[in-house]
């Protein structure tokens, strides 16, 4: 029958991949889409009016592309679980093109300053925030139309991994700059993690009717601990600044029973929690264990902790960057980025809960 031909290759198309490395294998999720802010940003604010910017040196000094407006010296949490699923980087969603050639593996619609909430960030300059991201995806979804049929396109988002990291510049970025924004004047910090979890779920919802069905929702990490925040001089030394991780935990909390909560009243679909905070606490906690030697200035930038001033180009930065926690003033070093993914992937449910990814993927 040949009308069934274009059928079989494109399903081979999705799961027949080329990893980094130019080994052919077979990926372990028709796909990946991910939401989220700098942490797993690739390039979406390469060419947006925002001060949110890394594609120059010396970001991705240990990248194999280059600086691509990637937040770190080098590989994301992201495109380190891609190689463990079996899949090639993602392009940024503003690299992709009409003909969605390119999008068969998935899509990046990460945007460095973005928030879960639509004003977050906003005095960085231009952001795709989260309700833009999944507007963004509307348009991808239009293209993957356009290649696949109705049951097809079903089941290749059914078996697609959505991850979403958000959360961070709701504090870095709002709850935690009074001066710029009134949520700390008018929210206490329970009711503001309320307000955050709240349209968090209607954007995770969102994506679920449009076709998605497996999801890892990520914590925030120990903001307390980053460079930019020990440069302010709000903790003791060798200390994190407790305040800031305590509020941050609000959020957290209330992550592992909306994951409970999704899985019990949609059936058919999986919601895992990625606890990056306790994977972040447990290296700055243990170092040497993971071969870390520096845990409390950045690798790249100047002043108090090397945090006062993040990353600037052609800055020069440290030499010994797998023995930094900390790459800028707010991001891990591909290191870090390195554990965190291997953790998701195999690690008990106190990293990802209820299941890890792998389970994940031979669900």
């Amino acid at each position: 029958m040949p009308s069934m031909l274009p059928a079989l290759l494109l399903i081979s198309i999705i799961f027949i991949v080329v990893s980094p490395n130019g080994a052919v294998g077979s990926s372990q999720f028709s796909a990946m889409f991910v939401f989220g802010d700098s942490i797993v940003d690739d390039g979406n604010n390469n060419n947006l009016n925002t001060r949110a910017k890394a594609n120059f040196v010396p970001y991705g000094i240990d990248f194999n592309k280059g600086p691509t407006g990637r937040f770190c010296n080098g590989k994301t949490i992201i495109d380190f679980l891609g190689d463990l699923l079996g899949l090639p980087y993602l392009p940024a969603f503003t690299s992709t093109n009409t003909t969605g050639t390119n999008i068969l593996n998935g899509v990046n619609y990460a945007s460095a300053g973005a928030g879960i909430l639509d004003e977050s960030g906003r005095h960085l300059g231009d952001r795709f925030t989260l309700t833009q991201q999944v507007q963004n995806f509307q348009t991808t979804l239009n293209q993957l139309k356009s290649q696949m049929n109705a049951e097809q396109l079903s089941q290749y988002l059914a078996k697609s991994l959505v991850v979403m990291i958000l959360g961070s510049n709701d504090y870095i970025n709002n709850y935690l700059l009074p001066s710029l924004y009134p949520t700390t004047s008018k929210l206490k910090p329970k009711d503001y993690a309320d307000l955050l979890i709240n349209c968090y779920t209607q954007q995770i919802l969102a994506l679920r009717g449009l076709g998605f069905r497996k999801f890892v929702l990520a914590g925030v990490g120990p903001l307390g601990c980053i460079p930019s925040q020990l440069a302010s001089g709000a903790a003791p030394r060798g200390k994190c600044v407790s305040f800031v991780n305590d509020i941050v935990g609000l959020f957290n909390q209330q992550l592992s029973p909306l994951v409970d909560q999704l899985n019990a009243n949609h059936s058919g679909a999986i919601f895992v929690y990625g606890n990056t905070f306790t994977g972040f606490t447990d290296i700055l906690n243990n170092p040497r264990s993971y071969g870390f030697w520096v845990t409390d200035r950045a690798c790249c930038g100047f002043g108090r902790h090397q945090g006062q001033v993040s990353c600037l180009p052609f800055f020069f930065p440290c030499l010994f960057r797998d023995q930094y926690v900390f790459w800028d003033a707010f991001h891990p070093t591909q290191a870090v980025n390195k554990i965190i993914a291997q953790r998701a992937y195999t690690g008990p449910p106190s990293d990802c809960y209820p299941i890890n990814v792998k389970q994940m993927a031979e669900m």
